[in-house]
């Protein structure tokens, strides 16, 4: 090959050199955008119905019946007024076993409230119904102290407390507050087990009567307790 050939190869030779680098660069380009859509789509696909599934997941799974979502719709508020009471002892509480037991019911009960709301959204049935409003006057609001039981009538919440009730537990102080919260609570806990007592009896639903076993056992253990510290004030 002349000296004049290959003096006009090398300037080719360099540009075929320049196009391919740049040809390889818009082909690794290429693939790492398609990675990237890739990687988004997966991510999408996989936290979306991971999402939806937690957000619309019957934790109630099976039958229920008109019982269950009577237990649910009355519990709720039943529930809500007991949390707001066990709210009342900070500051007003001198017993240390009141404090901690309102701690404790408030701890357990205020989860409860969101998986009976659940629930009652996985059956399609209304949050609450005409007989299970918060704030209804079940009664006089007398407490008969000596049985630590309470009669605010069947309304389909046994054992809730009258606005009169709310009113002078909120107006108690030290060992007043104390004696009040026992009292009050030991008649709202056994309107509790009432209800369960009759979702345990006519419920459909498994998970909800098992609730229900709970609500027995646990709220008996505690009248049990406020009993004793009753005793001892």
């Amino acid at each position: 090959m002349s000296s004049v050939q290959r003096a006009v190869r090398r300037p080719l030779n360099r540009r075929l050199a320049a196009v391919g680098v740049l040809a390889s660069g818009a082909l690794l380009l290429a693939a790492c955008g398609s990675n990237d859509r890739t990687s988004g789509t997966d991510h999408g696909s996989t936290s979306a119905p991971s999402a939806a599934k937690k957000s619309g997941a019957n934790t109630a799974p099976g039958a229920s019946n008109d019982a269950d979502v009577t237990f649910a719709q009355s519990m709720i508020p039943h529930h809500q007024q007991a949390v707001e009471m066990a709210q009342l002892a900070d500051g007003r509480a001198s017993d240390t076993e009141i404090k901690t037991l309102a701690a404790a019911i408030e701890k357990a009960q205020g989860p409860e409230i969101t998986t009976m709301r659940g629930w009652l959204k996985a059956w399609g049935a209304p949050a609450s119904s005409a007989h299970s409003m918060p704030g209804m006057d079940h009664g006089s609001g007398g407490m008969d102290h000596g049985s630590g039981g309470m009669d605010h009538g069947s309304g389909g919440m046994s054992g809730m407390m009258s606005a009169k009730d709310m009113t002078d537990l909120k107006a108690a102080k030290g060992t007043g507050f104390d004696k009040k919260f026992a009292q009050m609570m030991i008649g709202h806990h056994n309107g509790a087990i009432t209800m369960a007592k009759d979702e345990q009896r006519n419920g459909r639903n498994a998970t909800a009567k098992k609730l229900a076993g709970d609500v027995i056992k646990n709220q008996t253990a505690e009248v049990a307790k406020m009993k004793k510290i009753l005793d001892r004030l």
